[in-house]
């Protein structure tokens, strides 16, 4: 995942949650009830940092996950 902002994602499509590493601060983020077309979409992004910000952050609830 090339991205300056983000290190690493994961999608579980089960339980809907996609977990976001940042790179600035190392720590992760959990976002719920992530569709999976939102999920597919983001990946296939060319700038995800942008898309992130644009369409996931402040669109979904989510939490600091700790020693992540």
């Amino acid at each position: 995942m090339p991205s300056s902002s983000i290190r690493k994602a994961e999608y579980d499509p089960e339980s809907r949650v996609l977990s976001v590493w940042f790179v600035a601060s190392g720590k992760r983020y959990d976002y719920d009830s992530v569709p999976p077309e939102t999920y597919a979409a983001f990946r296939r992004a060319f700038a995800k940092g942008r898309f992130f910000n644009e369409h996931i952050r402040d669109h979904f609830p989510y939490r600091l996950v700790a020693n992540a």
